[in-house]
């Protein structure tokens, strides 16, 4: 691909509901506009950014992806995001490298949560939007209830600018409000200027073409007092001045236009493509970006390609025969294909390779992208989220911010002798994808894989299997317990063994009791040397061997303090061993009498819900034994709950949440304490530990 002007280019994410079309879409402009040569389906596995084994095998999009083409004398970075909250770091990362996001929506199931996400990102994000309503042939759509869906969802900034003709259930034509002409489509997708509809051809459209014009002037109003004063005194827009207005009004998040299209009969391609071409901000117009400079200052870097270099690694796909590639927005300048860069998050140098465009797999190598384009860099050691600067001006821009993984299973390797194997590959796959967390528990020692639910661990292992070669079987993982004692005792321990020659003889009293402490606290008391001072730290290592497994169900055990008080020994016979061993007799011995109970690990959890589902989870939260310790708002219509709930009632909390709030719900859970276990479980508990072993 040739270089282009920074005013040439668009940057574009596709995000919305699961199944709401991203794909589809994709694949229709990448036709239209000459990119690929067939038209693939999802179903069929054939679509150009859906290229994923893992996404063929299940029909849906599991990783953000990336189809440069150029149109029009345009280039278009178009960037594939799944729709399936499992991934949502996806969808943040194709977000974050966008100017533009376009949303689509189902002409037959409307409004969804992935399309309130997706707008919520966005908003957040700072990028300008555009509703594409998909899926306008099915039999069962209807574009103008989920016009008036989006207008009560999204407010009065939405405004449509392409709308279908429907007489009697069946599309007639598509009008194009901005230039005030209809189009008619023909199986090859091919359109066709058409007269506009009278009452005749669709009894309301007439009053709905008003209504529509009407809505349109009105929101290009809006941008400048002079198109409102023209708007007040009556006078209609020019089709430059409806272009403009609408174009400065989606770059300052004024104006959300509305199109629609049909992916699979190519209607109405053609006229996103040239809505792409005049009303999308270019990356010189959108705000300028912030970064900051070494000693932490704001710095303003304009997209301007004579500056020097900076760009963002937004996205790392593990690919085991290629490496790591590296998905770059250049922010300024010109980043250039074997050139050295400034990491500015670790300080090292940064040489850069080759460099591509994408389109889908498809890679095409380009010698430099300027300021505003994205390019993809092979084996390069910067990570998602690093800056690369030019020496002379290091800026570091703001990290992504990321969903929490709050569902996790234990990972444990099928064929001995992989376990490195496993971790290496997890390392390359937590890379790519930042919404994956795997590390060991310290308690259980367990290797633990965190996600955002079932189907995202699910994909990871599958990833590891089709990438790597390794197989991994997934379980619960063990509940941290702990035990502890609740009453003070003194207890002898002796081991005396003759067996020929020399024996063993270790014998010493020990006083046990509870204390607050996290590990063994040992002391001596012994008088008239009872017990011989070189035999103490046998004593201490056989009590701390032992503390590692309790007599209730072999947790570690907590809280404990030790006190040598007497004991004898034999001149001969005695030894470090002797004693270690009486020590741990004493220890079992000790424990069985002093009142032993488990402990369970205690969580605080977070919850950001809507106001209608509170009620629900509180309830629930009670189910779990949890507390509910306070509530408050956070925006409208959202609530934060503070609880603290056990762990072992958490394990399938992030599967309830996301299906009783239908995907809206949040939440952090941070382990806090222990607390003693309820008397009712401990049979339960005791059970499975022993069954575990």
């Amino acid at each position: 691909m040739k270089e282009y002007d920074v005013n040439k280019i668009k940057n574009i994410a596709l995000a919305g509901h699961n199944g709401s079309g991203k794909t589809s879409l994709a694949e229709a402009l990448l036709f239209k506009a000459g990119a690929s040569d067939r038209l693939g389906k999802t179903a069929d596995g054939t679509t150009v950014c859906d290229y994923d084994p893992e996404e063929i095998k299940r029909g849906i999009s599991i990783n953000t992806s990336l189809a440069s083409f150029e149109y029009d004398g345009y280039k278009v970075n178009l960037i594939d995001t799944p729709g399936l909250f499992d991934f949502a770091a996806d969808m943040i990362e194709g977000i974050r490298a966008s100017d533009t996001v376009m949303i689509t929506v189902s002409a037959k199931s409307g409004v969804k949560v992935g399309t309130r996400k997706a707008y919520d990102e966005a908003v957040k994000q700072n990028k300008s939007k555009m509703f594409v309503v998909t899926k306008i042939d099915d039999k069962d759509a209807n574009f103008f209830n989920v016009l008036t869906d989006l207008k009560t969802v999204f407010g009065p900034t939405v405004c449509p600018v392409v709308v279908p003709v429907i007489s009697s259930g069946r599309i007639v034509s598509y009008v194009n409000l901005i230039e005030m002409k209809a189009y008619k489509y023909d199986d090859k997708g091919n359109a066709v200027e058409t007269d506009m509809p009278t009452a005749e051809i669709s009894e309301k459209f007439e009053y709905r073409v008003d209504g529509l014009i009407a809505a349109v002037s009105e929101a290009v109003a809006e941008t400048s007092d002079d198109l409102m004063e023209k708007f007040f005194e009556g006078e209609p827009f020019t089709q430059k001045e409806l272009i403009d207005g609408i174009h400065d009004g989606m770059n300052r998040g004024i104006i959300t236009p509305v199109v629609c299209t049909s992916a699979s009969e190519l209607a109405g391609i053609d006229m996103l493509l040239k809505e792409i071409e005049l009303l999308l901000p270019a990356p010189n117009e959108v705000y300028t970006a912030e970064a900051y400079t070494p000693s932490k200052e704001v710095a303003e870097v304009e997209c301007d390609p004579a500056a020097p270099v900076s760009a963002f690694i937004f996205k790392t796909i593990a690919d085991p025969f290629v490496g790591k590639l590296s998905m770059i927005r250049v922010m300024s300048g010109k980043l250039n294909a074997n050139s050295e860069t400034a990491n500015s998050r670790t300080g090292s140098s940064e040489k850069i390779g080759k460099l591509y465009t994408l389109c889908g797999k498809k890679q095409t190598e380009v010698s430099s992208a300027s300021a505003g384009d994205i390019v993809v860099a092979s084996k390069i050691t910067a990570n998602t989220g690093d800056t690369l600067s030019d020496p002379s001006r290091i800026v570091e821009f703001a990290p992504m911010e990321f969903p929490h993984p709050c569902y996790s299973l234990a990972v444990k390797a099928k064929a001995q002798g992989d376990e490195a194997k496993i971790s290496t590959s997890m390392q390359r796959l937590t890379e790519e994808d930042p919404g994956l967390k795997y590390e060991q528990d310290e308690n259980t020692k367990e290797q633990i894989l965190s996600g955002l639910g079932e189907q995202h661990i699910e994909v990871a292992a599958a990833k590891l299997r089709s990438k790597f070669g390794v197989e991994v079987d997934l379980k619960k993982p063990k509940i941290a317990y702990k035990e502890t004692i609740r009453k003070k005792v003194k207890v002898e321990g002796k081991h005396k063994k003759q067996s020929g020659g020399h024996g063993q003889y270790g014998h010493v009293w020990i006083e046990f009791e509870p204390c607050v402490s996290d590990t063994l606290i040992f002391e001596e008391r012994v008088f008239g040397g009872a017990v011989p001072k070189n035999y103490f730290p046998a004593v201490q290592k056989g009590l701390e061997d032992s503390v590692k497994k309790g007599v209730l169900a072999g947790c570690p055990v907590v809280g404990l303090k030790a006190i040598l008080v007497d004991g004898s020994y034999h001149p001969v016979d005695s030894s470090e061993m002797a004693f270690k061993t009486a020590a741990s007799i004493a220890y079992k011995e000790g424990l069985r009498q002093a009142d032993p109970v488990m402990l369970e690990p205690i969580g605080e959890l977070k919850v950001t819900a809507p106001d209608d589902n509170t009620g629900d989870i509180m309830g629930e939260l009670n189910k779990r034994r949890g507390r509910v310790l306070g509530m408050e708002p956070v925006t409208h219509g959202v609530t934060c709950i503070t609880a603290e709930v056990p762990m072992r009632e958490m394990q399938d909390f992030a599967l309830y949440l996301r299906q009783s709030t239908r995907g809206m719900g949040s939440f952090t859970f941070d382990f806090v304490r222990y607390e003693q276990l309820p008397a009712n479980l401990l049979t339960e508990v005791i059970a499975a530990a022993n069954s575990e072993e």
